[in-house]
């Protein structure tokens, strides 16, 4: 049996060494928040009908690379790239998702925690310019109310075989408040433009908002895979 007196020396121990290691072997739980690689964590999303050219305006602007027949995205995919602006450090965690009808259940749910979505059309295809309502129908059912977004029309290098015109989508654009682009995945026109504006606007959007409101999206481990396809979202 414990005397009085080593029951007691051996409890003060016990809390002596509680206090520690608490003091100097855990870190403080502000410590664990800050990431010395960069100031803001932002998502962006790619959304737009298949064959667009979402995979190809993410290879050109992660890699500087294009690929003419690239194959079509099945699910979800996405790549990182780090730029800096206005003396800050930007993450950007940029998701391209699958445009066929068949996957909406599957991409629906990374709409949730995007801080940017970039909706894609085919400057030479009449029919994707006339979805885009259909995706802002899923921006406003999935996303945040305040999640940034720009309208941007790839494709225009194939000029002689233009669908829609810019005057047609730049009117539109600004009669739902969004900012608009017209790129070429093929030879870069616009696509580093078309995102950093929308990292910029992002950025400015969270600079109004709180302390403590700096981006930190969840963590989602899945990755789409391709498949090869007969016309990929590059082809020409």
């Amino acid at each position: 049996f414990f005397s009085p007196l080593s029951l007691s020396l051996s409890i003060s121990g016990c809390f002596i060494l509680y206090i520690i290691i608490s003091r100097f072997l855990v870190p403080p739980r502000r410590i664990e928040t800050m990431n010395p690689e960069y100031d803001y964590l932002f998502k962006l999303l790619l959304i737009g009908d298949s064959g667009v050219g979402k995979s190809c305006l993410l290879l050109r602007f992660s890699d500087d690379s294009y690929v003419e027949s690239y194959i079509s995205t099945i699910g979800v995919d996405f790549k990182i790239r780090t730029v800096e602006q206005d003396g800050k450090t930007i993450k950007l965690q940029i998701w391209d998702t699958a445009g066929q009808e068949r996957f909406r259940t599957i991409t629906s749910s990374y709409y949730r925690g995007a801080h940017g979505i970039i909706i894609v059309y085919d400057v030479t295809d009449q029919e994707s310019f006339n979805n885009v309502k259909q995706w802002l129908s899923e921006i406003d059912r999935y996303a945040s109310d305040n999640v940034n977004k720009i309208l941007v029309g790839n494709k225009s290098d194939l000029a002689e075989n233009r669908a829609v015109p810019y005057e047609t989508a730049k009117a539109f654009a600004d009669e739902i408040g969004v900012p608009f682009m017209e790129t070429s995945a093929k030879d870069a026109t616009n696509v580093e433009q078309a995102f950093m504006a929308m990292s910029a606007s992002i950025k400015e959007r969270m600079a109004s908002q709180p302390s403590g409101n700096n981006a930190r999206p969840p963590t989602v481990q899945i990755r789409g895979q391709p498949v090869a396809q007969k016309n990929g979202c590059c082809s020409t």
